[in-house]
């Protein structure tokens, strides 16, 4: 995988947006409950990137469980072509936001894929 010449962030999608976002990207599968496009103020929401049914399921956001789904989302990111799309924006618009609707700042498939991205 290239590195991009952009930067990555992530934040949940109920924060206010603000202009230092840069391109901001939903990268959950569900759009998340209360929140309007017209708030959510997206460039895009690529649902692809996001973890498979299956492997959200199994994870159920339960914090025990989380580095056993860091590997296993990982693992679905090598052959991610949504990836690409991800690092093609970073490098177009210099800073991409992850959006995400998790409650939990630190155990959540966002902080997974942005770090991936960094690599």
């Amino acid at each position: 995988m290239e590195k991009s010449a952009g930067s990555f962030a992530i934040k949940r999608v109920y924060d206010e947006a603000a202009a230092e976002d840069g391109c901001r990207v939903l990268v959950d599968r569900l759009w998340p409950r209360g929140v309007s496009k017209e708030r959510a103020q997206l460039e895009l929401w690529l649902q692809e990137v996001a973890p498979s049914p299956p492997l959200r399921k199994e994870f159920a956001h339960m914090q025990e469980r989380f580095a056993d789904f860091r590997a296993a989302y990982e693992a679905e990111l090598e052959g991610n072509p949504a990836v690409g799309t991800l690092l093609d924006l970073a490098a177009k618009h210099g800073k991409v936001t992850l959006l995400f609707g998790a409650k939990d700042p630190e155990n959540n498939h966002a902080r997974v894929l942005m770090e991936f991205l960094t690599r």
